[in-house]
Formats: C-alpha cells, structure tokens, sequence
C-alpha cells in the first residue's frame, strides 16, 4: 500500500509514518515549517518529505491520503485555500482517512493497547511504560509523540506476539502489546472526535486532567466528556489506572465505569510512593514492592512513574521489576533536555508550554538544584490554547519559581507584558518580553551569570533559541 500523509512532521503523523515504513508500505509525505527531532527521524527513515500542500501532488497517485489534524478547509486572506491538496482530494473524490483511523484499523488491530492519556506527562509516562515493558522482554510496540532516548525512535511496532506467550505457555493471552499516547485533540477535520476513541484499549491510563485546546474545548467538562468516551471503549476484562489525586477523573469515572480500576498517587490508592522523587519506594496496596532511583526530577515524574508502574502491572510486570527497569529511563528528547553548557551556564529545552507544566518542570529543577541556584525560564506561549490568551492569568503562578522570565511574544494578540506585570516586568525586573528571537538572546545573555540554568520551554521549534543562546553565550 502508498500512503501519502499530510502533515507528516507532527509527532503523531510521523510516528505512524514509521510504523507504517517498518510495515513495508510505501510512505510519502508532505508539510509546511518542519523542524527537529521529527525531521530527523523521517529523513533518516528514507521518507520523501514534500514542502508545501500543492495540488500537484495528486500526480503521486497513493492508495490512501493520510490527514493529520493541521490540514483544515480554511483560506487565505485572497480566498485561495490553504491546503488545496485536500481541496483538490475531495473534488477528485479519492480515498482519505485520519490518522487515528489508519492506526486502528491497519496497526493496533488484535494487540493489547496500552493508551496512556492526560493534559500532562503523556509523552514521558508513554515512554516509562514502553522502556518497562522492553526491560522485561516484552517486546512492545509503541507510538510516543516525542524520540524516547532509550529508544531513539519515536515508534515501533514491536513483536507480532506476546513473547513467552503461546503454544506451551502459561500465559494464553497472545495478543502482542502496543503502547499509545493518546491525546484528546481532535483527530481531523472531518472527525472531531478526541483522537484516542479510536485506539480501543485494554490498558488505559488517565494521568491528570486539566482544561487546555481552548481553540476546540469549551470547558473542562468538555474534555471529561471526552475522556468518558475513552472509558467507554475499555473492556470488562480491561484496567483503567486513574491518578487517585485529580477530581475530574474522579468525575469521569463517575459518570460510568465498566473495567476493573486501579489508583494511583494518593495514600490510599493502589499505587503510591514514598521518598524524594529523585528516589523513593513504590508501595502497593501500602506494602513496599519496589524502589525506584533515577536521574530525573519532580513530583510529576514521580507520579508519571507510579502510573507506568501499575500500567505495566496489568500485563504481569511484577512492580520490584518494572522499578528497577526505571532506573535505566532515560527520558525524552526535549524534556529537561541538556543541550549544553558554556561558560558554566546550563542550557536546556523542555516542551513545556500549559501553564502547570511550566511550573512542574520549574519546580522539579528547583528541587534538585537547591534554593541557591539562578534559575532562567525563557519561555513561548506557542500552544493554539496560550495564543487565544486563555490561561494568561496564570503565567505568574507558573514562573513562580524562575528567578527570571523571559517571554518571546511574536504572534500573540494579548499583552503579554500586563499578564507577566505582577512579577515586575522590563530591564532589572523580573520578568522580561520580546518581540523577536534576536531580542530575546541579547535580554538573556545580557542577565546570564556563571552557574546559571536556562530553561527554554516551547512546544515548537523556538526558532533555535537554543543553539543561538549557546553561540552567543560562548562569546
């Protein structure tokens, strides 16, 4: 089978690019504005990428066309359209689907899915429970919408059966593992359902749940809504692992639940934790069964822990085992990520860009360097959500912890000065915006001093403000 995919470089498309790949199926691709590690990834795959969405892609004559969520019907400001490659799909009348679609009828057919969902954390605990699963022989298949370095691939398909499983074996279920990311956005323009109903699972986790996509979701009910959706598709034979510390879960779970459930995070939950986060024993069902020490930081990891811990736990990994094999994690490329250090000052990218996890990854570095260190946020609200303004109140809140913030405002329709104002904005404030990256690299270069830590923290590319902090430092 062609599959030609549009909008292949998001984390999701380019995943199931992969998958698809390893399959045997000839992929193309094509999209607008790309940048690492996707990029990267499908280049080294020997996937065609194709600038743009022109219409004359058709020429290409695929089986199926592949639509990420980025395409839309919208059009220019001259009335041109600003994807006339689906223009011209659907004037033409040939076949497309999602993405979300493609995977669960051609990838997660027949397997056990492990789906890991929440606001936040997706990505780092989709990639705990695969490196878990892989550490005790598992073998998984995976789709994470980020390049685990334990892996260096951000999808897989893993083994075609559950090994130790079949003919001879205890264990009779065969059926080879798959572990998800899977996100509530909505699957395409044609399908406003949240991506994950599609993925069926018999494994799901709900992390957290807070209100974010203000461009799609009108409330934080609406969202549980979703998430009730995702409920509904687990099996009677199935698990939901629910953080035991969030009300919304608590009131999704409310509105129907037809699994078995297991908690985690709470004292009284099934799954909980005892110690620092950089290391702390696992206690199930309040008896200690594990211990885990590892090199990251923060309550959030810890709690992204537990929930890999018990998810794993539903398909036989004993807790001591799946503990031990954290130790090994190595986390994900552009999480707290260390791209450099000169001059004694550390430079890092982080994806962070919902107000909580600006403040978690703030937090989880503060806890492990000391209330002596200088710690430098430099940060774009870039998400559709921090563009519409609607959680600009809470930016104080979560740079709460930086000892100074600097914002990169390009593209933004509110003030990002007045929301910043109760830090003190502007030269020798704390808080500083800019309108351009080259603005930006000079205000923090100016106010870096040896044994700082920078964290920049986008969900985009950031115009490469990392290298060029790096260059400009240097000098």
């Amino acid at each position: 089978m062609h599959i030609h995919i549009l909008g292949i470089c998001g984390t999701f498309m380019g995943g199931l690019a992969a998958l698809a790949r390893e399959a045997g199926h000839k992929v193309t691709g094509c999209d607008a504005g790309v940048y690492p590690p996707m990029s990267d990834q499908l280049r080294a795959l020997g996937i065609e990428l194709i600038e743009g969405f022109g219409a004359d892609q058709l020429a290409l004559r695929p089986d199926v066309f592949v639509v990420g969520n980025v395409v839309s019907r919208a059009r220019l400001a001259d009335g041109s359209p600003k994807f006339p490659l689906m223009e011209a799909i659907l004037d033409a009348g040939l076949p497309y689907t999602s993405g979300p679609q493609w995977l669960a009828e051609q990838v997660l057919q027949g397997r056990h899915v492990l789906a890991v969902a929440g606001t936040h954390g997706k990505t780092t605990t989709t990639s705990m429970l695969a490196w878990i699963l892989e550490s005790t022989g598992l073998q998984p298949g995976f789709l994470i919408g980020g390049v685990p370095l334990n892996f260096g691939v951000s999808a897989r398909l893993g083994a075609p059966q559950r090994p130790g499983a079949g003919e001879g074996s205890l264990e009779t279920d065969t059926r080879p593992l798959f572990v998800i990311e899977a996100d509530e956005y909505d699957t395409a323009f044609f399908d406003k359902r949240s991506k994950f109903v599609h993925y069926r699972p018999r494994t799901a986790v709900l992390n957290n749940l807070e209100f974010d996509h203000a461009d799609i979701f009108d409330d934080l009910a609406a969202i549980e809504r979703q998430f009730h959706h995702l409920v509904r598709t687990v099996p009677p034979s199935g698990r939901i692992v629910v953080n035991g510390l969030e009300e919304s879960l608590a009131r999704v779970l409310h509105t129907g639940c037809w699994s078995t459930v297991s908690s985690f995070g709470a004292a009284v939950s099934d799954f909980s934790a005892m110690g620092d986060p950089q290391a702390f024993d696992v206690l199930h069902r309040g008896e200690v069964a594990g211990r885990v020490q590892w090199g990251l930081t923060g309550v959030h990891n810890q709690l992204n822990a537990l929930a890999a811990i018990a998810a794993a736990h539903h398909v036989g990994v004993p807790v001591q085992q799946a503990a031990q094999a954290l130790a090994d994690f190595q986390n994900v490329k552009r999480r707290m990520e260390l791209r450099g250090t000169v001059g004694g000052i550390a430079v890092y990218d982080d994806f962070a860009h919902h107000p909580t996890a600006l403040r978690t990854t703030l937090d989880g570095l503060r806890r492990s360097l000391g209330p002596n260190a200088r710690i430098l946020a430099v940060f774009e609200p870039r998400s559709n959500t921090m563009k519409l303004g609607a959680m600009k109140s809470q930016l104080p809140w979560a740079l709460e912890t930086a000892d100074l913030a600097f914002c990169h405002t390009a593209g933004l329709d509110w003030d990002a000065a007045a929301a910043l104002a109760p830090l003190g904005v502007g030269p020798g404030q704390r808080a500083q915006t800019a309108p351009d990256i080259d603005t930006l690299v000079n205000q923090v270069q100016q106010a870096a001093k040896p044994g700082d830590h920078i964290v920049c923290m986008s969900n985009g590319g950031f115009g490469g403000v990392h290298e060029r902090l790096l260059r400009t430092l240097s000098k």
